[in-house]
């Protein structure tokens, strides 16, 4: 994440995270386009002149936000689309899940955020959320790719919108299974979240792989 820059003795007297914390909830309420330093600072119980003591704007704030998540999630999705690593391409979609997992999706501010942004429509996204999520989409698209390739992935099926709908299912997967587990299947939240995601996987997968019996040792320890 970027180093916010404090500007004189008064900004010890507001924590960043906390600013940050409050412009992820008005950014999810609201989008960058409809918040206000003036939204954020009554979120964060806050003047707002002590936002510019660390931001220089709205904008600047939405960077930090995508940066602190979106930097750590790409980095292990190169990672994994190198060629040079050994895993099959099964492997290698359920790690990429995870990590979204992990690193986007795990929050449900940072969720609703970006959420927020695309339902706004493609010519509303703001440009610095397309340009850092682009690495992320493109790294998924290359293990997909190579699968096809290798032939582990079925030869009709196209790559990038099956790679839109893997991010898409795993965001759907938290917004709802915690919210049902436990009045439904009786099991707690976490763990109702791993079945989910592991079963929802093996039906994907077997639905797309060219040989949809394979083993998947990689899911025993889920």
């Amino acid at each position: 994440m970027a180093t916010p820059r404090p500007r004189g003795p008064k900004a010890v007297k507001m924590d960043p995270r906390t600013l940050l914390d409050a412009a992820l909830k008005v950014f999810g309420r609201e989008g960058l386009e409809g918040a206000s330093l003036r939204a954020i600072a009554r979120e964060a119980g806050c003047d707002p002149s002590l936002i510019y003591y660390h931001f220089e704007n709205k904008e600047a704030m939405f960077s930090a936000l995508l940066e602190e998540r979106i930097t750590p999630l790409v980095k292990d999705l190169r990672r994994l689309a190198n060629p040079l690593d050994p895993r099959g391409t099964a492997e290698k979609i359920w790690l990429a899940m995870r990590a979204f997992h992990l690193h986007v999706h795990d929050s449900a501010g940072f969720r609703a955020m970006v959420r927020g942004q695309i339902v706004r429509g493609a010519e509303t996204i703001p440009e610095q959320l397309a340009i850092r999520l682009r690495p992320a989409q493109m790294a998924v698209l290359g293990i997909l790719r190579r699968g096809q390739r290798r032939g582990e992935l079925r030869p009709g099926i196209n790559p990038f919108l099956l790679g839109l709908f893997l991010i898409r299912m795993e965001a759907e997967i938290l917004d709802l299974v915690p919210v049902f587990a436990e009045r439904l299947a009786g099991l707690p939240a976490p763990t109702a979240v791993a079945l989910a995601e592991r079963t929802w996987f093996e039906v994907f997968w077997r639905g797309v792989a060219v040989n949809p019996l394979e083993p998947l040792p990689f899911l025993e320890s889920v």
